[in-house]
């Protein structure tokens, strides 16, 4: 193959072809964004952006205030939690016990994942509250598989201790205030 007969490959850009593409920039005007577009993002959008210091983001439940203590109904039932449950305890086992006192509605007992073994309590659901008082009042304190069991309700009314009220404590128990240096001295 002779230099004659391959064609000449120019990769150089000339001016006349820069001069075009300039000119062809120059009429794409870039388009204006629209006139009064809101953007709106995240939770909580209000239509009207006045309302914006305002935290009143919907209707939200309360606690009724003249509730008073005692169990608070689940969604579907009364739920009593029983602590002490016995580690190779099965559901037949709680089933037969719980059983007596009315209709199981649910019955949860909580696995150990690594071991299998129960965790120590379950979880039992009545259609009434009439059944799990019951069940609450001849198994509380009742033994199942040599470990004595505890039985109360899983959610109550009542609200726990105070945050303002200090912790109760028995000085009777204490005998005499000691200083600091007492037990050093002597």
């Amino acid at each position: 193959m002779s230099a004659a007969d391959v064609d000449a490959v120019d990769y150089g850009v000339e001016e006349d072809e820069l001069l075009e593409e300039d000119a062809a920039m120059e009429e794409d005007e870039p388009v204006a964004p629209k006139a009064g577009g809101l953007k709106t993002k995240g939770r909580g959008f209000k239509d009207s952006a006045n309302e914006r210091g305002d935290r009143q983001g919907g209707q939200y439940e309360s606690l009724r205030a003249g509730a008073g203590p005692g169990p608070a109904k689940s969604v579907e039932g009364y739920i009593i939690l029983v602590t002490g449950v016995h580690e190779e305890a099965a559901e037949d086992d709680i089933h037969e016990a719980f059983g007596e006192a009315g209709t199981i509605k649910n019955l949860h007992l909580n696995l150990d994942r690594r071991t299998g073994f129960v965790k120590g309590y379950a979880l039992i659901e009545y259609e009434t509250k009439a059944e799990a008082a019951k069940a609450i009042a001849e198994l509380d304190g009742a033994e199942m598989l040599t470990q004595t069991i505890r039985v109360g309700w899983a959610f109550s009314n009542s609200a726990l201790r105070s945050l303002k009220q200090p912790p109760r404590r028995d000085y009777e128990d204490r005998g005499r205030p000691r200083s600091r240096l007492e037990g050093r001295l002597g």
